[in-house]
């Protein structure tokens, strides 16, 4: 038969035309098995198994799979040698891949994929790269976290407010930096006129500490002080069932030392020491009363990391329960390492909230009434001899306030639907904010005090006599803003402890010592 052209076009038969099919199909499948061969460095190419001149091998296994399924469990393989597991290998390898494969390398598409999905889980919930520690840590509501510059901070969930031990969801919170002696834990408890209050804490980092445990309770042990000169049975219960929860954490670890203290309600108190004589006998805990220099200068201690380098002078007060210590700070030149040496002046005045609110009423106070608090505490200022403060420039002086009221008023600045004491421990404050707080405060009723989530009841009937005794401070050392402190005594305790046994200066030389 003659082409069109004028060639000879050739002559096939059936079993010839039988053969091309089955070569157009035998080719369709090589080029797809070829494709599963490409690696990402010769895409295009298709390099079959055999030598030149041989008919290239199917691509399968020993069980027969075809190469489409191999490639699965390739994939699956690799995952899997990423947790440690062996990587099945394939009957034949080709091109660059083999070749990678025969050098213990990696084909840079596995790189790829590896880099695409580090950090995530494997296939048995392992991470696929070993996650780095974090130093982060939790802590307790209304107490102190992580010390920064000697100051823990624990997480404030309200819990204490109600009268129930705080949790430490605190420090999600955070883990403790690696130090040398993780056995090494101190304890410091402050009994009050209106709460109870334990840390438990590790040192860290120089100057800072984190805590283990922290428990807080409002006992009421000064309600009834001010009119019988005693402390009531009722109170005395609460405060010796706060008591226990404390000895029982004390008694579950291995304290290196420890510091016990009662303030005002004890020092006030006819019955103060047969009080801690009973609490002796029923806890086995010692008590120490301290006096109200001694309060000034720990609450100082407890909150020096808020003082900045910048600052030359400072009003420092804690407003308690049954007193409220003021602490005049003048830091020159030289500023020593310790801030309570920088006291120049300080004063205890015998009245806080628990005494101040039974004296004048804390439920229904009217502005009239908030006027004659104010002015009950400034008569007490009257007679505190103390040099003006002179400011050189803005930011040379301000106020640092540590305690419920000024924590509150914080809380209720920000509008937080819940306390946290992250969101309130250092926060600064307008004097026109505060100002205006103790406005909205006052103009609340007692229901309406009680339902805010920052005050709660077992303070709706304290806070307006704390912000009169703070309203009387204000009067009397004018100041642009001040700072928010929550924390106090146990912080104090806490940083002269482990400052007295030098354990800072140990770490660090131990530090020194495996550097080299």
């Amino acid at each position: 038969m003659e082409d069109p052209e004028g060639g000879v076009k050739p002559q096939f038969d059936g079993a010839s035309a039988a053969g091309r099919k089955d070569g157009k199909k035998s080719r369709r499948r090589k080029g797809k098995r070829g494709g599963q061969t490409r690696s990402a460095a010769h895409p295009a190419s298709h390099e079959l198994s055999g030598n030149a001149g041989q008919p290239a091998r199917p691509m399968e296994d020993a069980a027969g799979h075809p190469a489409r399924k191999r490639k699965r469990r390739r994939r699956g393989g690799h995952g899997a040698s990423q947790e440690g597991a062996p990587q099945p290998q394939p009957m034949e390898q080709t091109g660059v891949a083999a070749n990678a494969a025969r050098d213990g390398g990696d084909s840079p598409s596995s790189r790829r994929n590896r880099r695409k999905h580090r950090g995530k889980r494997g296939l048995q919930g392992r991470p696929l790269t070993s996650a780095k520690p974090s130093h982060i840590q939790p802590q307790e509501n209304r107490a102190e976290e992580t010390a920064r510059a000697a100051v823990p901070r624990e997480m404030q969930n309200g819990a204490g407010r109600k009268g129930r031990p705080e949790s430490h969801a605190y420090q999600g919170d955070r883990q403790a930096p690696e130090h040398a002696w993780p056995e090494e834990l101190y304890a410091a408890l402050d009994l009050g006129t209106n709460n109870c209050r334990l840390l438990i804490a590790q040192p860290t980092r120089p100057g800072q500490f984190r805590v283990v445990d922290a428990f807080s309770r409002i006992v009421r042990l000064g309600e009834g002080l001010a009119a019988s000169g005693r402390l009531s049975d009722e109170a005395m219960e609460r405060a010796i069932e706060a008591l226990r929860v404390c000895a029982s954490k004390l008694r579950n670890r291995e304290i290196r030392r420890m510091r016990l203290i009662a303030t005002e309600a004890c020092r006030q108190a006819v019955n103060g020491e047969e009080f801690l004589g009973r609490v002796v006998a029923e806890t086995g805990l010692e008590l120490e009363i301290i006096d109200r220099e001694t309060e000034a200068r720990l609450a100082v201690s407890g909150c020096s990391s808020l003082v900045s380098r910048e600052t030359r002078s400072v009003v420092l007060f804690d407003i308690g329960g049954g007193s409220s210590e003021i602490a005049v700070i003048r830091i020159g030149d030289n500023r020593f390492s310790r801030l309570a040496n920088h006291i120049t002046h300080w004063t205890s005045l015998p009245v806080g909230v628990v005494t101040l609110s039974e004296r004048h009423g804390g439920r229904d106070v009217t502005p009239e009434l908030f006027e004659g608090m104010v002015r009950e505490v400034e008569g007490m200022l009257g007679s505190f001899d103390c040099p003006e403060i002179e400011i050189v420039q803005t930011g040379d002086f301000h106020l640092i306030g540590t305690s419920g009221t000024v924590t509150t008023l914080a809380g209720v600045h920000l509008d937080l639907p819940r306390y946290d004491r992250r969101k309130v421990d250092g926060i600064w404050l307008s004097d026109d904010e505060v100002s205006a707080m103790q406005a909205k405060l006052l103009s609340w009723d007692f229901d309406s005090r009680a339902a805010n989530p920052c005050i709660g009841p077992d303070r709706a009937d304290l806070v307006l006599a704390g912000c009169a005794i703070l309203e009387a401070i204000r009067r009397r050392w004018p100041s642009p803003r001040m700072r928010v402190a929550d924390r106090g005594l146990r912080e104090g305790l806490l940083t002269d402890m482990m400052a007295d046994d030098g354990v800072w200066r140990r770490n660090r030389n131990r530090r020194g010592q495996r550097a080299k």
